[in-house]
């Protein structure tokens, strides 16, 4: 225990003084087994929560995104810098007990390789087409509840978890196969299906993971992403893919532990990602595809007013 290392460093107390330092601190650790269902059910909590749902944590992440293009040498298209600010509630079931619920929303902002500042206007190498670039902002991201038993009965595990030595590794694979929003009511038929794969890579210490003496742990993610071209990159039907590649881990200081240029973009831009969303919120999960339909169709609609007033039709 870290408190017991510490009081080993000290000369004035005698060695029986020791040990019981040592025998207090090994008894208000509460270890947790992860092979238990209630205990694996806690350990996933410390890992994705905060102190409280009043105290939401906050998970960063920087690294690099590339564009892959059949025939061609892969670019890298810009830096990112990323967020998800989040709080896990309370939940409850009838015949399940009680579990958690993850709510959260994030930001991830593309940055020029070179300079690191925010790219609003991007000349798109591929196309040689200059576009408007939609930062990646999603509101709600939410999680569904999570139970020590499952809706069949089975109880919850951590599949993936693997021990280390003094750590512990949990991997997880999401890959993506659903309708794509910005495409027509024949996907089945003709494909252009949204395809992609996130893989997020979780480790931390075993000690601080397991003891459930303290309120969360401070893991480290890693965190890689294989998706199709951006709308806002306007690739049209261009054969390729996106591949995101970043580093990171939750804040103990939270939002004000940021780098500078995520919060003064946020603060900026995007001031609701200073705070997680609400405890209570239900709204159906934003992508950046689903956010773009949103921004594009609202601004369809604002030129269609526009051209209405300036017509003399309204």
């Amino acid at each position: 225990m870290r408190f017991a290392k510490t009081v080993l460093g000290l000369s004035g107390l005698s060695g029986l003084a020791l040990a019981s330092f040592g025998m207090a601190a090994s008894a208000s650790a509460q270890m947790l087994d992860p092979e238990k269902p209630e205990d694996a059910l806690e350990i996933s909590k410390r890992l994705q929560c905060g102190v409280s749902a009043d105290e939401p944590a906050v998970y960063h992440w920087s690294g690099n995104i590339y564009g892959r293009s059949p025939g061609v040498r892969d670019k890298l298209l810009f830096k990112g810098e990323g967020m998800n600010i989040r709080r896990c509630v309370e939940v409850e079931d009838p015949v399940r007990g009680k579990g958690w619920r993850l709510i959260s929303r994030e930001v991830m902002l593309m940055l020029d390789p070179d300079t690191g500042e925010v790219v609003d206007e991007w000349e798109n190498p591929y196309t040689g087409e200059t576009v408007a670039v939609m930062q990646i902002h999603n509101d709600p991201v939410n999680g569904r509840p999570n139970f020590a038993k499952g809706a069949d009965g089975t109880p919850f595990e951590l599949s993936t978890l693997r021990e280390a030595g003094p750590f512990v590794f949990i991997p997880f694979e999401v890959p993506l196969f659903y309708r794509n929003p910005l495409a027509g009511g024949y996907q089945d038929a003709v494909g252009n299906m949204y395809h992609a794969m996130e893989i997020f890579d979780f480790s931390a210490l075993k000690e601080e993971l397991y003891d459930g003496s303290t309120p969360t742990a401070y893991p480290m993610i890693s965190w890689v992403r294989v998706s199709p071209w951006a709308p806002w990159m306007k690739m049209g039907g261009r054969p390729g893919q996106m591949v995101f590649n970043a580093m990171g881990r939750k804040l103990p200081g939270g939002f004000e532990e940021l780098p500078d240029v995520l919060k003064s973009e946020i603060r900026e831009n995007y001031p609701i990602y200073e705070s997680a969303p609400p405890k209570d919120d239900t709204r159906r999960n934003e992508t950046t595809w689903t956010k773009y339909k949103k921004l594009t169709d609202a601004a369809r609609a604002e030129m269609e007013q526009n051209a209405k007033v300036a017509g003399g039709e309204d």
